[in-house]
C-alpha cells in the first residue's frame, strides 16, 4: 500500500493545498496518472467546484484530476483509476456516499493492490476502520460508521491542544480518551495541521515538524514526532 494521509488542506495565509503540494507529487511521482478525485465530502459547494479547486492548486506541480461524479459508472472510475484522492468536508456525508454507490470495498482492494491514495481531512478519516473519531456533525446518518479500513487505528485530524477561553465543553483530549476507554484495543493518533502520515514500502512514518499525539487506553498520552517509530501502529499483530 501508498498512503499519504494530510490533517488538513490549507494552512492560514496559504494557498490550497499550499503546504502538501510538493510532498503529493513527490508520492505520486513524474509519470501521467489518471487521477480520480472524490469530492463527495462537500456540503456547501458543488462538486465541480471542488474538483476545479484541486486541479487549480496541483496544476502548479503538474498534477490533474477527474471528478469521480463526470464518470458514468463510479466503479468504473476507481477500477481504471492510477491513484485515488479524497478530499475533507463533511466525513458523515463522505461516507454515506461512498457507502451508496458501493465504493467501500472497491477502494480499499484497490489500495490493498498497491493503487496510491492520498486524503486529507475527511479523506483520511475514511482510511481508518471507522468515521467515530472524526470531529465533523453527523448531518447525515451513514448507513454503518465502518470506512476503508486501510490502516488499523483511527486518526483525529485538525487535533487541537487548546482549550479555549469560556468554553465549557471536553477538550479534543478528553473525546478522545473517552473512545479509547469504550474501545481499549485501538490507538487513535491526533494529527495536528500541517502534518502528514506517509505509508509507503511497508513502513509508517510522519511528515512535518509538528509531533503527533499518541492515544491507547491504559497509557498517558504522549507525542512521537517525524523521528519517532510509527511502525507499531501497523504491526498490531
Amino acid at each position: 500500500m501508498k498512503l499519504l494521509l494530510l490533517s488538513n488542506s490549507t494552512n492560514p495565509g496559504e494557498s490550497y493545498l499550499g503546504y502538501p503540494k510538493q510532498t503529493i507529487k513527490s508520492f505520486l511521482g513524474d509519470k501521467p496518472l489518471n487521477i480520480v478525485f472524490i469530492p463527495y465530502a462537500a456540503v456547501t459547494f458543488s462538486y465541480d467546484e471542488y474538483a476545479g479547486k484541486v486541479n487549480d492548486s496541483l496544476q502548479e506541480v503538474g498534477i490533474q484530476v477527474k471528478g469521480i461524479h463526470t464518470f458514468v459508472d463510479p466503479k468504473e472510475a476507481i477500477r481504471t483509476a492510477d491513484a485515488i484522492m479524497i478530499g475533507g468536508g463533511n466525513t458523515w456525508k463522505l461516507t454515506r456516499t461512498l457507502q451508496e454507490n458501493d465504493l467501500i470495498d472497491l477502494i480499499r482492494e484497490k489500495v490493498n493492490t498497491g493503487t496510491p491514495y492520498i486524503g486529507w481531512s475527511a479523506g483520511s478519516n475514511v482510511a481508518c476502520p471507522t468515521l467515530r473519531t472524526t470531529n465533523d456533525m453527523p448531518i447525515v446518518a451513514p448507513l454503518s460508521f465502518e470506512t476503508l479500513n486501510l490502516v488499523p487505528f483511527q486518526l483525529n485530524p485538525h487535533y487541537l491542544d487548546a482549550h479555549p477561553d469560556n468554553h465549557g465543553g471536553e477538550t479534543r483530549e478528553m473525546r478522545i480518551n473517552e473512545f479509547v476507554i469504550e474501545n481499549p484495543d485501538i490507538y487513535v493518533v491526533g494529527l495536528r495541521e500541517s502534518t502528514i502520515l506517509h505509508f509507503e514500502n511497508g513502513k509508517l512514518s510522519l511528515i512535518g515538524d509538528r509531533s503527533a499525539r499518541i492515544f491507547k487506553f491504559g497509557k498517558e498520552p504522549y507525542e512521537l514526532t517525524s523521528k519517532d517509530d510509527f511502525n507499531f501502529l501497523v504491526n498490531l499483530n
